[in-house]
């Protein structure tokens, strides 16, 4: 990956004041990396927990390297490191697997490298004019990118952390709401004209353009499905049952000897489940975690349903066209009483817990607590273009992805919308999913 200035279509005029929003948003990302590694030592940082995810030291450097490529380098600053360092942060070069066996910076040289980087973007953007024609300036889309990226990578993180075996690690988490039980009804959403994907200033090349789609009415769950709607789904043989399994699904089971999602732990009487190195009771309340998309998939069949589409989502959450929303609420930013977003809880919320962040029609937990698996593969929609780089989004194209929506509890404000899109193989797991289900309106 190397910086390059493609100029996207349909970028939006730039709006005014965007480097007081830039400032914000990269030092809270960078006060989370720090609230993040404070209480691990530097054999938790430099050791591989497992064959999927990076040693933590290495993100860590390359959230580094990719801010010096794209906020100093590509912006015309000169560099802080050659190119060996950029080789060895290089996400497409190096699988996962493989990373530990590399030179790695050690953790207080890449957390000293980061602070370098860190304190010449800065003072880099302070010198930088508001009004730039500059494709990557634009409404300080760069600066957007470089925010989003280290929350992204510090979602990866919590990942890793969640597969770290050590016993004697425990974050120190925000308390979360324990409303009564939510009961889960369906509702019914009338079908239209849905505007999909997003033009801000902030969002990235696979979300654009922005444009409009036709959806049938369908019924959708008004929450993701929960612990305890799961555990009858198990309990009532539903891994062993192929009726409710694609062959991809069925394979995937057997090869896995997969029997409820992972990190549960079963009980007599019930389920445990495993969060960052302590053992406890499954809260029935709160959504299902750590579910693939075949799990999902199956469940739904089980269930009488399906997995929604990714326009269906986007039409729950954003209503129908053009009174569309950014956010199932409305057009203003997450509130802390509208969705679990941040990290700092260090897990999902009851499902119910914030009526403030439900959609008019009543769906609830759009945003936030679980990323929800979608039907639809990844792909770009029509008249994409690459920006800035190929590899953050095309290189993914294809049907092996299915789309992710909504943000989970580990997902920052500043990357949660309407219109963000990830992505992930069906198999995975480990990352933060759940679900809910939706139905033909027939």
């Amino acid at each position: 990956m190397s910086p390059s200035v493609e100029v996207p279509a349909h970028e939006p005029a730039p709006p005014s004041e965007w480097k007081g929003r830039a400032m914000a948003e990269l030092t809270e990302a960078r006060a989370r990396l720090l609230r993040m590694l404070e209480r691990l030592g530097e054999a938790e940082l430099v050791a591989q927990h497992s064959p999927l995810m990076s040693p933590i030291v290495w993100d860590v450097a390359h959230v580094a390297n990719y801010e010096e490529q794209w906020l100093l380098r590509a912006l015309g600053a000169p560099a802080l490191t050659d190119p060996d360092v950029d080789s060895l942060y290089d996400a497409l070069r190096h699988p996962r697997a493989t990373r530990v066996h590399l030179p790695l910076l050690s953790p207080a040289q890449a957390l000293a490298y980061a602070a370098r980087v860190r304190e010449a973007s800065l003072a880099w953007l302070r010198e930088l004019p508001e009004d730039s024609g500059a494709p990557l300036l634009r409404g300080g889309f760069v600066f957007g990118m470089v925010a989003q990226h280290e929350q992204q990578h510090l979602e990866t993180i919590a990942a890793t952390l969640q597969l770290m075996t050590a016993r004697d690690w425990r974050p120190t988490a925000l308390a979360r709401p324990r409303p009564g039980r939510a009961a889960q009804h369906e509702v019914f959403l009338p079908g239209g004209p849905v505007r999909l994907g997003s033009d801000a200033p902030w969002a990235y090349d696979n979300e654009r353009p922005a444009h409009t789609a036709h959806v049938e009415d369908f019924f959708l769950d008004s929450h993701p499905v929960t612990n305890g709607d799961y555990a009858v789904f198990v309990a009532a043989g539903g891994y062993e049952d192929a009726r409710w399994w694609t062959p991809e699904g069925s394979a995937w089971v057997r090869q896995e000897g997969a029997r409820h999602p992972l990190f549960w732990l079963p009980q007599a009487g019930g389920h445990w489940r495993r969060r960052f190195g302590w053992e406890e009771p499954l809260p029935p309340d709160e959504p299902v975690q750590h579910v693939s998309w075949y799990e999902a998939d199956a469940y739904a069949r089980w269930a009488g349903k399906r997995l929604p589409t990714e326009a269906e989502w986007e039409r729950a959450a954003s209503g129908l066209a053009p009174a569309s929303r950014a956010f199932p609420w409305g057009d203003s930013p997450p509130r802390a009483d509208q969705a679990t977003l941040g990290g700092d809880t260090w897990g999902p919320s009851p499902v119910g817990s914030f009526p403030a962040g439900a959609t008019p029609e009543g769906v609830h937990g759009l945003l936030g607590d679980v990323w929800e698996w979608t039907s639809s593969t990844f792909g770009g929609y029509l008249g994409f273009q690459a920006f800035p780089y190929r590899e953050y989004s095309e290189e993914f194209f294809g049907t092996e992805y299915r789309v992710l929506k909504g943000g989970s509890w580990a997902t920052a404000p500043v990357a949660a919308r309407n219109s963000f899109r990830n992505w992930d193989y069906p198999l995975r797991r480990h990352i933060f999913t759940g679900f809910r289900c939706a139905r033909d309106a027939r």
